[in-house]
């Protein structure tokens, strides 16, 4: 969902149902202590730039795919933030004619790339249940349904990531959540399809995140004492 930091408030959630609740003063009001509230994928961020697979980095984009598909964006040493809007890549449309996303937006990223997507579109293709790992050991296998949603995938997150190249110049990008579990298989492709899309920008360096599901908490104690001082 949308999170503004700033003013510590749950601008939006479609799963929890939140529409500007001010979680950060009704958390802070109830315990009695200071509170600090953060997007997870950009605290995630904020960790794996002080410690993980974007430290040093000054320009990063960090992109986690799981049940959906977040993003967060690091430019020039900053994060961006705008209001909690900044870094929803996994709602830039990549297919007009795509299926319908959760947001009500047809052929968004999200709907296509998601871990829930790959597995949901391999079950709807052929009619055997499975989710994105089983696609991917089916990829391996030589599955030639499994191969064509999987490269459909990656090709996909290459258009969105080319385009967060294009406009924000970010030269690392850092692939975390469930589907980063399949390695060399998402990361070697991801990597040659979002080349093949850049004549003139700087080509970014792919990489799996580092801390895991570490990565939100991290970031979470980076928030606190940040407030703290």
């Amino acid at each position: 969902g949308l999170v503004d930091e700033a003013r510590g408030i749950g601008v939006y959630s479609a799963n929890a149902g939140w529409r500007d609740l001010p979680i950060r003063d009704l958390v802070r009001d109830r315990l009695g202590v200071p509170v600090a509230i953060g997007h997870d994928v950009r605290t995630g961020l904020r960790a794996e730039a002080r410690f993980g697979a974007a430290a040093g980095a000054r320009h990063a984009l960090f992109l986690a795919i799981g049940t959906g598909v977040a993003g967060a964006l690091m430019v020039d040493g900053r994060l961006i933030d705008a209001d909690g809007y900044a870094g929803e890549l996994g709602h830039v449309i990549v297919d007009p004619l795509g299926p319908i996303c959760g947001c009500g937006g047809r052929g968004c990223l999200e709907a296509i790339a998601s871990a829930s997507a790959i597995g949901r579109t391999y079950t709807e293709r052929t009619g055997i249940a499975t989710d994105a790992a089983g696609v991917a050991e089916l990829v391996r296998a030589g599955d030639l349904a499994a191969e064509r949603v999987w490269q459909g995938a990656v090709e996909a997150l290459a258009s969105a990531v080319a385009a967060a190249v294009t406009i924000t110049g970010v030269d690392h990008v850092v692939v975390g959540g469930g589907l980063s579990n399949s390695g060399a298989l998402l990361l070697d492709r991801l990597t040659a399809a979002v080349d093949a899309r850049l004549t003139f920008q700087r080509p970014p360096r792919v990489v799996r995140a580092a801390l895991g599901d570490r990565a939100g908490a991290l970031g979470a104690v980076l928030l606190a004492d940040k407030a703290a001082r």
